[in-house]
């Protein structure tokens, strides 16, 4: 029996064993060997009828009255509450809404107005800042104050260079150098809004930095999951030493929401964003969400307070009073048809039972198979893994840099092996494990070192 033969076998035996296999089944899938879900998730099967009666019934027969009787109105909230657990949060901390770029946006922004309230001195400044132990501020008393305190308090950051009793200001913001551009995009853009400066640096040197100028930095940016080669960061290694600079940590989980472990509350993380429509199958544009942390959630000065975060949304009041929790965060009318699909999706982790500790411990033997896989298939020298081999290191992917990388995936495609290649040269090939399975695995590598053999 050959080695390739022998390895085969295992992935059948591999997929016999599996504890989520009968979860596959919840999902639209055909004879393609689908490794995408890092950049779109497959359709779980029962979506297009729920989405249906969206249309037809709730839209067409109750029109305006969804907005009450078919729960419309609080479905931000309550669909966040349905994801939160899938990144370790409590329930109130996470509203739905809105793309990815736009959540980084107001959390970051938020973040440094919250570091410039504290001053120089920092997070530990707060310490016994909200005596009643309240959720929210009182703004019954007068709602203009508020409203001009706070325009003066913005129009104070951006022009001034001093704080507290003589300390340095905050006004640096860190960035994830290896980040998806928009990030990059969105942070260069709030540092102008913020009057801060903007200092790229790889997550692994965010330590250093802050050592180096962590009086000045505000926030600080991260990805938990580097999108090009797969690297998982320390999360709470960053956060602490992000805290104990005295600066705000903002998180994006596009490329681990649904395929590990976070842990937002365990680890106090400050505000995280993500999409929905990779790991969690949310369908194309689903909107992302934002968490706020709950102590946090009453110094949360969104940069784009709209209607639907007003204290009262249907009072049509000329001035702007934020709502209490993680409402704060909304900003206009949400986009049902694609948030309901969403809240479809999520229930195969709810009605199935699944765990992510389950997702995660399938992710790494999936990842590890292929990579094994890829070893024994593909010739020496044609391929070179840019993913961590250490599990604590890697997300659900795995990034191969090849030559003519382009042309290789294109070929892949063509043979029923699905995943996507970011120039110059990396192939990536995302492992979703409530539908991949170990055959999956085992064909697209044979497929791949068929292709690059010649």
């Amino acid at each position: 029996m050959s080695d390739h033969t022998r390895i085969a076998e295992e992935a059948g035996e591999l997929d016999a064993a599996d504890p989520l296999a009968a979860v596959r089944e919840r999902f639209v899938l055909d004879d393609v060997t689908y490794l995408d879900g890092n950049s779109l998730g497959a359709l779980p099967a029962h979506v297009p009828a729920r989405v249906a009666d969206v249309v037809r019934r709730q839209w067409g027969e109750l029109r305006i009255r969804s907005w009450d009787e078919s729960g419309w109105w609080t479905a931000p909230e309550r669909i966040g509450d349905r994801i939160a657990p899938l990144v370790g949060a409590g329930a109130g901390q996470v509203v739905v809404g809105d793309s990815t770029s736009v959540n980084v946006f107001k959390a970051l922004v938020a973040a440094v107005r919250m570091a410039r309230e504290d001053g120089a001195d920092g997070r530990d400044s707060r310490a016994g800042h909200r005596k009643d132990g309240a959720d929210h501020w009182d703004f019954s008393a007068d709602h203009r104050d508020f409203r001009a305190s706070h325009r003066d308090s913005r129009a104070g950051h951006r022009e001034s260079r001093a704080a507290g009793s003589g300390g340095a200001v905050r006004d640096e913001i860190l960035v994830d150098a290896t980040t998806f551009p928009t990030d990059g995009y969105i942070a260069e853009s709030a540092a102008r809004l913020t009057g801060c400066t903007l200092r790229p640096v790889p997550p692994s040197g965010v330590p250093s930095a802050l050592a180096d100028r962590g009086d000045r930095t505000a926030a600080v940016l991260l990805n938990h999951v580097d999108y090009r080669t797969g690297r998982l960061h320390d999360l709470p290694a960053l956060t602490a030493a992000v805290h104990a600079a005295g600066a705000y940590a903002v998180w994006d989980l596009c490329h681990s929401a649904g395929a590990l472990p976070v842990g937002l509350d365990e680890h106090g993380v400050d505000l995280a964003v993500g999409c929905t429509y990779k790991y969690l199958n949310g369908g194309p544009g689903s909107p992302a969400y934002l968490y706020v942390r709950r102590d946090l959630q009453h110094r949360f000065d969104s940069p784009l307070p709209g209607w639907n975060s007003h204290a009262e949304p249907f009072g049509m009041r000329p001035g702007y009073t934020p709502a209490s929790g993680a409402v704060r965060g909304r900003v206009g009318t949400p986009d049902i048809l694609s948030l309901l699909a969403l809240e479809a999706a999520l229930d195969v982790w709810d009605e199935d039972g699944v765990s992510v500790a389950a997702v995660r411990a399938k992710s790494l033997a999936l990842t590890d198979f292929f990579l094994r896989c890829v070893g024994a298939y593909v010739p020496e020298g044609r391929v070179e893994s840019l993913t961590p081999q250490a599990h604590d290191e890697r997300g659900s992917q795995v990034a191969l840099r090849c030559d003519g990388a382009g042309e290789v995936m294109k070929r892949l495609i063509e043979r029923g092996v699905v995943g996507d290649y970011r120039p110059p040269d990396v192939l990536r090939f995302g492992f979703t494990p409530l539908y991949v399975g170990f055959a999956d695995v085992e064909r697209a590598a044979r497929v791949l070192a068929d292709t690059t053999a010649g």
